[in-house]
């Protein structure tokens, strides 16, 4: 049986590291904002659905996120319905990421907001990453381009990182590589062993 374990964590927990160490040990990952790039690229399946949404948001073949934000700040009813229509386009290429790697012990599906979308349901065990505070502020303040107003916006739309910290099957904390990846390779033997949660 193949154990499902949802990988989540609030932002600049160190989450994308954490999953590419999984990579590392052979781990398939299912990745879901990757999935959305793919979906919103020219050629991917979200095009025709969001162009009869919002026609405005197509340029060159794709959908442009910052056109596709602008739309959003002026209707707010528009979330939902593209949500609507991307979700499940999302879902099924989880599926077929699932069905792929059917006999595989263990994978993983990185999805950052798993408890926001009640995705929790659907894997066998939950592993959250996580540090202290300041270090997660300073790595996202780090980034290109980030505010203090920004980055208490995204904050303010995630779930606390204590609740996900009591809500899951396993922690991870990354406070230093070495440690992270000891913890993954720790968590992949003994999920391939048990099959989900701590015993």
């Amino acid at each position: 049986m193949t154990v499902r374990l949802g990988l989540t964590g609030s932002i600049g927990m160190g989450k994308s590291t954490t999953a590419q160490m999984f990579r590392d040990l052979g781990v398939p990952v299912w990745d879901a904002d990757a999935t959305v790039h793919r979906l919103y690229a020219a050629g991917g399946a979200a095009i025709g659905p969001v162009s009869s949404l919002v026609p405005d948001a197509i340029r060159d073949g794709a959908i442009d996120r910052d056109r596709l934000k602008s739309a959003l700040k002026t209707d707010p009813d528009l979330l939902n319905r593209l949500e609507s229509v991307v979700h499940p386009l999302v879902a099924a290429d989880r599926a077929r990421f699932i069905a792929e790697h059917a006999n595989a012990p263990l994978i993983v599906l990185d999805i950052p907001l798993l408890f926001e979308t009640g995705g929790a349901a659907a894997v066998d065990a939950v592993a959250v990453v996580t540090t202290d505070a300041d270090t997660q502020k300073s790595r996202v303040m780090a980034r290109p381009g980030m505010t203090q107003t920004l980055f208490d916006q995204i904050m303010s739309r995630q779930t606390p990182d204590a609740e996900k910290r009591a809500r899951a099957d396993h922690l991870i904390e990354t406070n230093t590589l070495e440690n992270t990846r000891a913890r993954v390779a720790e968590l992949v033997q003994q999920l391939t062993k048990t099959g989900g949660k701590d015993a």
